[in-house]
């Protein structure tokens, strides 16, 4: 895609269809609109084979939308990428239906076959997660697609007909609550349906592979038992649903009438009825491939779309460094100082490197890379105000999200910005996803980064530089400038209570 061009891609699911606008930036991208309809295209199909009428006048009353949308957006039909999933690709009449839809709405709708679908999957998981060696998940309302991830490649994939859809209409019939037959029953379809992937299990250890999961049932679901943890909900990206909290969210549901599953928390009305058995067969999916949880991602089939044209010319079209290309997306969308932003990286890293050296820390490679997120993004709030800019900085970096690093990881890059400027670090209302020695590390990262603020308080790339040296337990911090260095000086001595608490060691700032 070229700098300032947009994609609308129309995802025409078995349970909802949704049309998501993408735009992108020289060094940047992102979703700008989006709607979302629960058209339930796929209900009866399992019974009779074919679309019935009333889903087909919803769909096409949906499309009519969508091209109008469009339309008034400005969004010419060469940005527009329609495709059509599991339902329309099953039914009997799915082609009549697409050649009156194309007819009514003059989209260009393209149906996908299952591979080219579970291929969408794929990009989307290895596009938005690190997840290296693995299974990728995509449950939507007809089908689930697994792919089986090696070295980040696509070695394997399947497509079988257990969506949400089809498996509530054959299986939990009626809307109460569910019977341990009916959800026995179920799960033996699922079991006995994988046994045509030997590769869903794999080598290795539980711990040396993933199960990663995109659609919007993974989402209720890990909402679901973010909830239930006790969890902030700033999204559910890189969530992990562990295998017994699975568990303990289908007795939960299966206890409900359908249209009451929505009051647990963290499920859509929209979704309601639907859940469990998207429930039941992920959970089917744990146990046959020996996961000790499901990994989510914000990231959907639309995004498998996009990513494939965004990333042209890559084979596969695959991010080189998810976690690195999404902490510079999100600083190109709010960049204010480019190179202050990067002067201050500088410095904190190689401070972190100094100290580490000294003894002072263990220079945890992981670590290191938070203090640089922080750095890079700690400035973005300046995009809403001046003031108060690095509590909007800490807003921006939990709600816009940063693919690829854990809900932990994000808390700690996100309090280290919002303590850049004054005030001792603390977790906060962040604190649930604090475990042994995060507060530590958020204390070095906060430190760290507003040192290197400081010796850039004036903006103009001063101080080129630091050298640090312990004189009878004193951490000495000299600077290496390019002139007076009066104000840095003045700046980065108030710090010696922040830094004693992160390093146990007082700091002097040299003349």
């Amino acid at each position: 895609m070229k700098p300032g061009a947009r994609l609308a891609v129309i995802d025409l699911g078995s349970n909802s269809f949704r049309l998501v606008v993408f735009s992108a930036g020289a060094s940047w991208w992102r979703r700008s609109d989006e709607i979302y309809e629960p058209v339930r295209i796929g209900e009866g199909l399992a019974a009779s084979g074919r679309l019935g009428a009333e889903p087909i006048e919803r769909a096409l009353a949906t499309l009519d939308v969508f091209a109008h949308f469009c339309a008034a957006s400005g969004i010419e039909h060469e940005a527009i990428d329609a495709v059509a999933t599991s339902a329309i690709r099953d039914a009997d009449n799915g082609e009549e239906f697409l050649a009156a839809a194309r007819a009514r709405c003059g989209l260009p709708i393209r149906l996908l076959d299952g591979r080219t679908e579970a291929r969408y999957a794929y990009l989307a998981v290895a596009n938005s997660t690190t997840l290296r060696d693995g299974i990728a998940l995509d449950l939507g309302g007809g089908s689930l697609q697994l792919v089986a991830v090696v070295q980040r490649r696509n070695r394997h994939s399947a497509s079988w007909q257990l969506g949400t859809v089809r498996m509530s209409e054959r299986f939990l019939p009626g809307g109460g609550p569910a019977k341990r037959g009916q959800l026995r029953r179920l799960e033996e379809h699922v079991r006995s349906e994988l046994q045509q992937a030997p590769w869903l299990a794999g080598a290795g250890t539980r711990e040396e592979r993933r199960l990663v999961g995109i659609g919007g049932t993974v989402r209720n679901l890990a909402a679901a038992a973010q909830r239930a943890a006790g969890l902030p909900s700033n999204g559910v990206g890189g969530m992990v649903i562990e295998a017994h909290a699975l568990d303990e969210l289908i007795e939960r549901l299966a206890a409900l009438p359908a249209d009451e599953r929505a009051s647990v928390a963290g499920i859509k009305p929209a979704r309601a009825d639907l859940i469990l058995a998207g429930a039941v067969v992920v959970a089917s999916v744990l146990r046959a491939g020996g996961f000790a949880g499901l990994e989510a991602t914000e990231a959907g089939l639309r995004e498998g779309v996009f990513f494939e044209r965004l990333l042209t010319g890559r084979d596969p079209p695959l991010f080189e460094d998810v976690r690195r290309a999404s902490v510079l997306n999100l600083a190109a969308q709010y960049q204010v100082d480019p190179a202050h932003t990067r002067h201050v990286a500088a410095l904190a890293l190689g401070m972190f490197d100094e100290l580490a050296r000294l003894g002072l820390h263990p220079g945890d490679e992981r670590e290191r890379e938070l203090l640089w997120a922080a750095s890079m993004l700690h400035d973005i709030g300046m995009s809403v105000d001046y003031d108060d800019h690095h509590k909007h900085s800490r807003y921006l970096i939990l709600n816009a999200g940063l693919p690829g690093f854990t809900p932990t990881e994000v808390a700690i890059i996100a309090q280290a910005a919002r303590y850049h400027r004054k005030g001792l670090s603390e977790p906060g209302p962040l604190s649930a996803l604090f475990g042994d020695g995060d507060a530590q590390r958020l204390d070095r990262c906060a430190v760290l980064l507003r040192l290197a603020e400081d010796l850039e308080r004036s903006r103009d790339q001063l101080v080129r530089d630091t050298s640090l040296r312990l004189r009878d337990g004193v951490l000495e911090l000299r600077l290496v400038a390019d002139g007076e260095s009066v104000v840095p000086r003045w700046a980065a001595s108030r710090e010696a209570e922040l830094f004693a608490r992160a390093f146990g060691r007082e700091l002097a700032v040299a003349a």
